[in-house]
């Protein structure tokens, strides 16, 4: 029997002896390879993290100590040694465990997660709500370079050393967050990661002076002068600056070293504590070590190469096209430049193209800055990103007016990565923004097209578009603008008018063929903007058919529907029905885009049985043949 099936939960991993870690360890990484491989997920991160998931388990008490992992793709090993691991199978599946840390999912994860940055704030909340209430436990928050340069980090960090409350961070330092990391944090933390001169030095220090006469006297008296040394061999004061004990960097793989950092910091009461260790991603699986980037992220085994290209891939084409003609034309990202496919356009214009790290807020208001100079930024984000951006796009991009172009990648449902990354929140939060363009391709040529319209407008423009490969459509070779605010007819039918936008558009025209089979016959409209609407057309095709159904990959609340559903009834024409298909009031779980498409009666076959349902009248007229 293999040492990791012996393991349900801290409790086991304790009772190892020393010498079956290193094996334990082994057939970690082989149980994250198979898996991972086969189901998609987080790769290069969770093999990076193995032996300090097993050390901090045998060091802290799970689930009386708190374990706060940042954004939480890196905890599939703490799944598998709390209790999980016979459920591991299941990982980003329909119905199984998250690829996420979940509070619902277990009790030992203290705290969701699934964006960047957060752990600091968290547990910084919880050891003060320890302090309050008289109880004692330790509170510890795992977070890696990247994500430690964003600013609600920064700002946690700032606080915690302020407030000197019992609190153990500890940085994974791997270098590399989506990709690697940039900014001037990650520059000062390559310098630490590279040179352990001084940690070795120190050590070799103590150990002379200590066994001489009054040595323990002398240490402590060198302690004095330790800070001005620091800077001669590595740059770590800023941990000390902010109030934390600094210790390190240790060795993330060597987990008698790790367990011994964290024993000491665990024990020290002081005040908060800093423990840096520096770790390889991809350790242990050396298709991973030599592309991390690649395999930070990988599909499911059963996603076959594709020829079409993909929408990211698309865009980034056709920024390069842009950025050729226009040479003040840059492009802004917040840590996503593969994920994006910017790093297409980066090779050809590296100083265009702006990583700014994971710091979402900075990329907008930044991009705003370039836009006040005559610049024409285009900020490629996630859709689940940009939401960390909500008040800079009102404040600082859109209530001046400033033509900033939003490329907003994985608009929709995404799939695997579940609740914390499907970007079915955007139509809504975007649309009540005033002066804002709000736009969705229903292909990758159009895509193309809004995209030179956006950046020709003058305006700020979003355009969302999906996690996939694009329909295989032609590009047209020639780009020329699409009118603002205007949709199209790409189906007529007399009985029921299908309002689509975005990735909604092709299903509803494969539902209208299916609908025409049982003689139902539907217009198709390509919305293309959720704002502006097409007001003309909307209401025209209403006065004309009177049954309209939207449809869309985002929440009913506030979104497009919402706004046609505004827009029929001020219009003065009596006597129409307007029927909504959307996401509903709730989070959307991981499963595949497929599955979840389905739930949602957001596929083909979905839209032409709500077509049936919404108007049973024309269930009737089905039945009737």
């Amino acid at each position: 029997m293999r040492l990791l099936e012996k393991i349900d939960s801290p409790t086991d991993v304790k009772g190892l002896a020393p010498s079956e870690l290193k094996q334990l360890a082994t057939e970690i990484r082989q149980e994250l390879v198979a898996t991972v491989t086969a189901n998609g997920g987080h790769l290069a991160s969770n093999l990076g993290a193995v032996e300090l998931t097993i050390a901090l388990h045998r060091v802290f008490d799970s689930p009386k100590d708190k374990i706060i992992w940042d954004v939480g793709h890196q905890s599939y090993v703490h799944k598998l040694l709390t209790g999980r691991r016979q459920r591991f199978a299941s990982l980003r599946q329909y119905g199984g465990i998250s690829g996420f840390t979940c509070r619902r999912e277990s009790e030992h994860d203290p705290f969701g997660a699934g964006h960047a940055s957060t752990s600091v704030s968290a547990a910084l909340g919880m050891a003060i709500a320890r302090d309050l209430a008289g109880d004692n436990y330790q509170v510890v928050a795992v977070i890696g370079d990247g994500a430690i340069t964003g600013g609600m980090a920064l700002e946690a960090l700032n606080q915690a050393g302020h407030l000197g409350s019992r609190l153990i961070v500890v940085l994974n330092d791997n270098g590399m967050s989506i990709s690697p990391s940039v900014g001037a944090l990650a520059r000062l933390l390559s310098k630490v990661r590279f040179n352990r001169r001084y940690r070795q030095a120190k050590e070799e220090a103590r150990q002379v002076i200590t066994t001489l006469p009054l040595g323990k006297r002398l240490w402590q008296a060198s302690q004095r002068v330790q800070s001005g040394l620091k800077w001669l061999v590595m740059p770590t004061l800023i941990w000390e600056e902010l109030g934390f004990t600094y210790m390190g960097p240790f060795d993330g793989h060597d987990i008698a070293e790790l367990e011994k950092a964290l024993t000491q910091a665990r024990d020290y009461h002081r005040k908060p504590t800093f423990v840096h260790i520096v770790t390889t991603k991809g350790k242990g699986y050396l298709p991973a070590e030599k592309d991390a980037v690649y395999f930070h992220g990988v599909p499911p085994s059963s996603d076959s190469p594709k020829k079409i290209p993909t929408y990211s891939e698309v865009f980034a084409q056709t920024v390069l096209r842009l950025a050729r003609d226009n040479p003040k034309l840059v492009a802004v990202t917040p840590a996503m430049p593969e994920g994006n496919c910017l790093s297409i356009v980066a090779s050809e214009f590296p100083k265009r193209v702006f990583d700014v790290g994971i710091c979402e807020q900075h990329a907008v208001t930044f991009a705003a800055g370039l836009a006040c100079q005559g610049f024409t930024p285009i900020v490629a984000i996630y859709s689940t990103f940009l939401q960390r951006a909500f008040d800079q796009i009102i404040h600082d991009v859109c209530l001046q007016e400033l033509p900033v172009t939003f490329a907003i990648d994985r608009g929709g449902i995404v799939g695997e990565d579940g609740k914390t990354h499907q970007g079915t929140f955007d139509i809504s939060y975007l649309t009540l923004i005033p002066n804002l363009i709000v736009s969705a391709p229903k292909d990758e040529n159009e895509l193309q097209h809004l995209l030179y319209t956006a950046v020709s407008s003058g305006r700020p423009m979003a355009i969302r578009y999906p996690r996939d490969v694009g329909l295989g459509v032609e590009l047209d070779k020639e780009l020329h603008l699409i009118p603002i605010g205007k949709g199209e007819v790409v189906r007529f039918g007399e009985d029921v008018a299908l309002l689509a936008i975005g990735a909604t558009v092709a299903p509803a025209v494969e539902a209208a063929r299916e609908l025409a089979s049982r003689g139902i016959e539907a217009t198709v409209v390509n919305a293309r903007f959720a704002k502006p609407l097409d007001c003309e057309l909307i209401v025209d095709i209403a006065g004309d058919i009177k049954r309209l159904i939207t449809v869309e990959e985002n929440v009913l609340s506030g979104g497009f529907g919402s706004s046609v559903v505004e827009l029929v009834q001020n219009s003065g024409v009596a006597d129409i029905e307007v029927k909504s298909i959307a996401i509903p009031d709730e989070f959307v779980e991981q499963g595949s885009q497929a599955i979840l498409r389905s739930k949602y009666n957001l596929d083909a076959k979905g839209i032409a049985q709500q077509v049936l349902t919404l108007f049973p009248s024309l269930g009737a007229k089905v039945l009737g043949r």
